[in-house]
């Protein structure tokens, strides 16, 4: 068995490899060409491993070791470095470091999203990044008409025009991406199972689905609440305990299921009044993530038994969605 770590960048690869006794057997800088990097691998017949650091352009070098054969892992760049911390950091460095650490089993691992849903799930992450530049655009609008009470000035016009302009355009390109997801997601029998779920509507279920890729690969609804940064992290030493925000895991999934709590909070008795009491304990910030962290609950367990939404802290709930596009017939029916 070989072992190669993969320092990738924009335009070119470094990659180091060893074989199963940790000595190294090659090393070289290629172009980011297919030919080139699969000319290095079929040097070294034999079963083959190889990792790299998850950076934004792995799904191109993914799809090209997978189809010829190798086995890609892709290393949590944040725990990587509490691993192999070094004073000196160089491609060739950081690329045997690599391959040591695989052919050790010590690389810890990120999740790479499956092909199918790779698509899907981006597309969805830039519906929101659009959503976010309008939010930031309907302030701008705002804000200038605010400095004139509405009586908006020539020397403003322009800017106004420019700005409602861009605000039409994004939401012209937010709607357009949301329908292009339609086909794929609104049958999805996993889709409909989330959308009974109070709070949950369309798009938070798109987002849910799409994040979580796969509900078995969370081994208890403990990691997964833990995955969807809806539990605080701690920082505690001797006497002294302090609690603060976890920037551990998916901030996707976190956004998501804040907002199907604030809409749970609003329109369902039995979440209104869990949210209130403990509200009463420890306030109304803590008291929504509560509300956030059930709901992920609900989530795991409908997701992984296959079944449908029976109500809140045992009991049924006294207010039921209305059964209308995109809720299609009940999965189970």
């Amino acid at each position: 068995m070989y072992y190669s770590g993969i320092d990738l960048h924009s335009d070119n690869s470094y990659i180091s490899t060893v074989d199963e006794n940790g000595t190294l057997v090659k090393q070289q800088r290629l172009e980011n060409i297919d030919e080139h990097l699969l000319g290095y691998f079929h040097c070294l017949p034999g079963p083959h491993q190889a990792v790299v650091e998850s950076t934004t352009g792995w799904y191109w070098l993914n799809d090209l070791l997978q189809d010829n054969g190798i086995e890609l892992f892709l290393a949590h760049a944040k725990y990587l470095k509490a691993i192999s911390y070094a004073k000196v950091k160089t491609d060739k460095i950081d690329s045997q470091t690599l391959a040591t650490l695989l052919r050790q089993g010590l690389i810890p691992r990120a999740h790479k999203i499956s092909r199918e849903l790779r698509g899907l799930r981006d597309t969805m992450r830039i519906r929101l990044r659009l959503v976010q530049q309008r939010s930031d655009t309907l302030r701008r609008i705002k804000s200038i008409q605010a400095k004139f009470n509405g009586a908006v000035p020539d020397a403003y016009r322009f800017q106004l025009t420019a700005l409602e302009h861009l605000r039409d355009a994004l939401s012209e390109q937010i709607l357009a991406l949301e329908k292009s997801l339609h086909p794929a997601l609104i049958p999805n029998d996993d889709i409909q199972r989330l959308l009974y779920i109070p709070g949950i509507g369309k798009l938070s279920a798109f987002t849910i689905y799409l994040e979580i890729d796969g509900i078995e690969r969370f081994t208890s609804d403990k990691h997964f609440v833990s995955y969807g940064r809806l539990v605080p992290a701690a920082d505690n030493s001797n006497r002294s305990i302090h609690h603060r925000s976890s920037k551990d895991g998916n901030k996707y999934l976190k956004i998501a299921f804040s907002d199907a709590a604030v809409h749970a909070i609003q329109f369902y008795p039995e979440y209104k009044r869990f949210f209130l009491k403990r509200t009463k304990r420890s306030g109304q910030a803590v008291a929504r993530a509560c509300v956030a962290k059930e709901l992920a609950k609900i989530v795991y367990y409908i997701l992984k038994n296959k079944t449908h939404y029976k109500g809140f802290k045992g009991q049924e709930i006294s207010r039921q969605k209305s059964a209308q596009w995109p809720r299609l017939s009940s999965p189970l029916a």
